[in-house]
């Protein structure tokens, strides 16, 4: 069996007896340990020396480079997070454009493809994760690499209107198609990458569903990214920490609404946090008799505008709390660190409203793992963003608008007071569908796929221009 290689800008090691830190970094570890391979991408360091380091455990080997200070502000600060992540989730007004920066994300791809040749076998299977390594196909192809290659896009892909903001969006869709097999999280996500390749540039989807374009040909796909179900109940049932809050001096148990997100604009945090003091509001009835816990880990904490969020963030959730808190009940605590995901399912299987609303996410796993985490005789109700990537699937989520700040607050009351049968039946349904894709459909669907597309012959790309 042919060894698959992963490459992402981050890898993520999982050391034996510890708890995986996501699904991502799940899913592609269970790929390796499947057939033996490598996972190769950036430490995360930052360092005059790019040397690779390499460890092995098992059949799998984690290989990794640390980046130098302008490779790290161009490549990863700049043109990845300043530009890239903005417009991918249709915040244009976020966005900047550089083109040293672009020239950077360029020349760290090609390093990274020229670093990763001398690791490769003729057989192996590549696999790229997401928007930080889209021209690395090209890259690879220039080197003469001719092995399988395939690309996975996490984040949403916008359409054609908004792609089109970027300068060098020709170019860099054009890098995109010496890829064999090019993978999203939905049909929309698809659907506005096959109309940009079909508008902009003439492409042509074949008869046999392939695409052409560029002078090359490809497969697009639909592949959504899903949960371990099974992994998620056991560690949920195992979380022995807190569970519901006590109202002081009264045996009346308080229901919790949880969120957890990266600290990110693309989340809706604030959006989310003026939706509950909206519900408290025309729902005072459910005061004292709820809490919100919002977990929000930092998050690109070099970069202003997520220094600008993280202020607005604390100011809100002081706002609140200052207006509405009193001795024996606080309305809301807003955690800006980590957890341990054994506690974070844990939190999940005791919260009765898992409060989901990112104004744009290209699948957001945490919507599926407190569906999984949920206890099937008594479980909780998701409130989930229409404009999440998981909202095409879990339907029987209570949908909301997260641009409506009084449609949350009305649904946040509806879960609060749904009755148990309705419940369950919201649940069973969302289980359904969990299991039908979970990860490992996700992987084994997508790899399957990689391994059997038979593409036309391909020219070679051409010699990159120097970049200084």
């Amino acid at each position: 069996m042919s060894r698959l290689v992963v490459v992402s800008n981050r890898v993520a090691p999982i050391k034996a007896g510890k708890v995986a830190a996501g699904g991502l970094a799940v899913g592609i570890h269970d790929a390796l340990r499947q057939s033996g391979g490598i996972w190769f991408g950036w430490s995360g360091e930052v360092s005059a020396n790019p040397d690779i380091g390499c460890e092995t455990v098992g059949n799998i080997t984690y290989a990794t480079l640390a980046l130098n200070k302008r490779d790290y502000d161009q490549y990863y600060r700049g043109f990845s997070n300043a530009t890239l992540w903005p417009i991918f989730h249709y915040r244009i007004d976020l966005a900047r454009y550089n083109r040293e920066e672009y020239e950077g994300y360029r020349r760290v791809n090609a390093m990274l493809a020229e670093k990763l040749k001398p690791l490769l076998k003729p057989d192996d299977i590549i696999w790229i994760h997401d928007y930080h390594l889209i021209p690395f196909a090209e890259e690879c192809r220039r080197l003469s690499i001719r092995n399988r290659i395939g690309f996975f896009l996490h984040i949403p892909f916008p359409p054609p209107e908004i792609l089109t903001v970027i300068p060098p969006h020709n170019e860099l869709l054009r890098t995109l198609c010496y890829y064999d097999l090019i993978g999203f999280q939905t049909d929309t996500d698809r659907l506005a990458f096959q109309d940009y390749m079909t508008r902009e540039v003439r492409g042509v989807i074949e008869a046999d569903g392939s695409l052409t374009a560029y002078g090359q040909n490809f497969r697009a796909g639909v592949y959504p990214i899903g949960v371990v179900p099974e992994e998620i109940r056991e560690l949920a049932e195992s979380y022995k920490g807190r569970r519901r809050p006590m109202r002081r001096n009264t045996d009346v148990l308080r229901k919790n609404i949880i969120s957890v997100d990266r600290l990110d604009y693309s989340k809706g945090l604030v959006e989310r946090f003026k939706a509950y003091e909206a519900f408290l509001d025309r729902f005072p009835e459910h005061r004292r008799l709820v809490e919100f816990i919002q977990i929000a880990p930092t998050s690109r904490s070099d970069v202003k505008t997520y220094q600008t969020i993280r202020q607005q963030l604390e100011s809100e959730a002081g706002h609140i709390n200052g207006r509405l808190s009193d001795l024996d009940w606080t309305p809301l605590h807003y955690l800006n660190k980590s957890h341990d995901r054994r506690t974070l399912m844990g939190l999940f299987r005791y919260a009765a409203v898992g409060f989901v609303t990112p104004l744009r996410d290209g699948m957001n796993l945490v919507a599926k793992e407190y569906v999984a985490s949920q206890n099937p005789e008594d479980p909780g109700v998701l409130v989930l963003s229409r404009f999440a990537g998981a909202a095409k699937e879990l339907t029987s989520a209570l949908i909301v608008n997260p641009y409506d700040c009084i449609g949350m607050a009305e649904a946040l009351d509806r879960a609060l007071r749904m009755p148990l049968a309705e419940r369950k039946d919201r649940y069973e349904h969302m289980m359904r569908a969990i299991r039908a894709a979970d990860l490992d459909a996700w992987r084994d669907i997508f790899l399957r796929d990689l391994r059997t597309f038979s593409s036309r012959p391909r020219p070679a790309a051409k010699k990159p221009p120097v970049v200084s």
